[in-house]
């Protein structure tokens, strides 16, 4: 027995005098929500690529000297094979930064074969980034992918090349799109990160209305506030245009994908739920009907939701995002008269709906975006200039104005 204590001190006075590893600090700098192909034809026709090179550009919201990306076949019909990958930095203009291009391994491995309804991480790669720099991803696709595992409203560049593998040359593209295809985390070690702050809705939070290539999401108004402010956090934007709350469609439901789409993200500390909007505008307004009526060549189920029903959806978001020690922040659902779906009907649902989140104190905290979007002399309709003109979707003015309401006291560390 002595022998064994005596080696077991000596053991721990060994591990105190060796140097103490960095202490590793993951955030997810940037995050795209992935969903289901919308179809094969109509504007949600869903993307397919064979013996092609694909780029993307993403702009971080946190910096570090690390990184990995997370690639992501969750709807694929057939494992998706990447010949080869890398990601790069980007000036302002848009060009690469010389001697930053670094290739993206799995497992030390140039390529990968990601299962069906797999995500699948690179290798760690040392790139030294800093906050709101923007990088292209860029990989070889050299067999048939079967329709995409994309996110729709990418807001940035997507470019499609010519045939074959070309992964850094200097190529022309074939075509380009607005789409995120099979890329659904950046994660970012870096040391002075607090958390990672997961914005959770719909086309709102998306940034339908906004800008394409200006970043002038809602969540990247937050994002560029708290860096002014010393608050040092990765902003996740986890909108997916079209998503509810209780039912899937343009996404799974914000119950169904919370795990994959939130809970599986490094280091969370705060989420922002704001979302529900397509519900009751669906269930109240007849845009779908039980048998499940379409836009677009896009068919939905509608169930005969109520306002009870929603409540308890929120319920569970907060209870699940509790038991992994994230606060949860809601926001009352956005006004939407003059909306296709607004129905009276709809608006008392709203107001039922809203009620609950201000005043249950459910929540760990309420933010009003509701009202940053309201017209002071309509409140149930969006003010004239901060919608996209179809009285739903944000825009540049009213995104902002979103983005600047929000208390950033919200997220502050508390004091020791």
């Amino acid at each position: 027995m002595y022998l064994i204590n005596k080696l077991a001190i000596s053991a721990a006075a060994l591990a105190l005098a060796s140097p103490v590893a960095a202490q590793e600090n993951w955030v997810a700098s940037w995050t795209a929500s992935p969903h289901a192909p919308l179809g094969s034809e109509g504007p949600f026709a869903a993307a397919e690529y064979e013996d092609v090179t694909i780029s993307q550009v993403l702009r971080l919201s946190e910096g570090g000297e690390r990184l990995r990306v997370r690639f992501t076949n969750r709807y694929g019909e057939n494992p998706l094979t990447i010949g080869e990958a890398r990601i790069v930095l980007l000036d302002e203009s848009g060009a690469e930064v010389a001697g930053t291009s670094r290739p993206l391994a799995f497992g030390g491995e140039a390529g990968a074969v990601i299962p069906r309804g797999a995500p699948f991480a690179s290798d760690v790669v040392a790139l030294d980034t800093q906050d709101f720099d923007k990088v292209k991803v860029e990989f070889y696709l050299p067999e048939a992918t079967g329709p995409c595992t994309c996110h729709l409203t990418g807001l940035d560049t997507l470019a499609v090349s010519a045939p074959g593998n070309h992964v850094g040359e200097d190529w022309e593209p074939a075509s380009t799109a607005m789409h995120r295809a099979f890329l659904s985390v950046v994660e970012v070690d870096s040391d002075d990160a607090l958390g990672t702050i997961v914005t959770y809705g719909d086309s709102i939070t998306d940034g339908v209305g906004s800008t394409p290539g200006e970043d002038r999401r809602w969540p990247d108004v937050l994002a560029e506030r708290l860096e002014e402010a010393g608050l040092e956090y990765a902003v996740a934007n986890a909108g997916i245009s079209g998503n509810r709350v209780l039912s899937p469609g343009m996404g799974e439901s914000a119950l169904a994908r919370l795990d994959e789409d939130l809970l599986s993200l490094p280091n969370v500390t705060h989420m922002i739920v704001f979302v529900g909007v397509n519900d009751i505008g669906n269930r109240f307004g007849g845009a779908f009907d039980n048998a499940g009526g379409g836009i677009g060549g896009l068919q939905l189920d509608q169930p005969d939701i109520d306002v009870a029903q929603m409540i308890a959806g929120y319920r569970q978001i907060i209870a699940r995002a509790h038991a992994e020690g994230i606060e949860v922040i809601g926001s009352p659902i956005a006004p939407y008269k003059g909306a296709m779906y607004w129905t009276e009907e709809g608006e008392a649902a709203r107001q039922a709906i809203n009620d609950w989140i201000v005043n249950s104190g459910e929540f760990d905290a309420v933010v009003r975006l509701d009202t940053a979007f309201a017209d002071p002399d309509d409140p149930q309709a969006m003010r004239e200039g901060y919608h996209m003109g179809d009285y739903l979707h944000g825009s540049d003015a009213g995104l902002r104005a979103v983005g600047e309401s929000i208390d950033l006291a919200l997220f502050a560390p508390e004091s020791e």
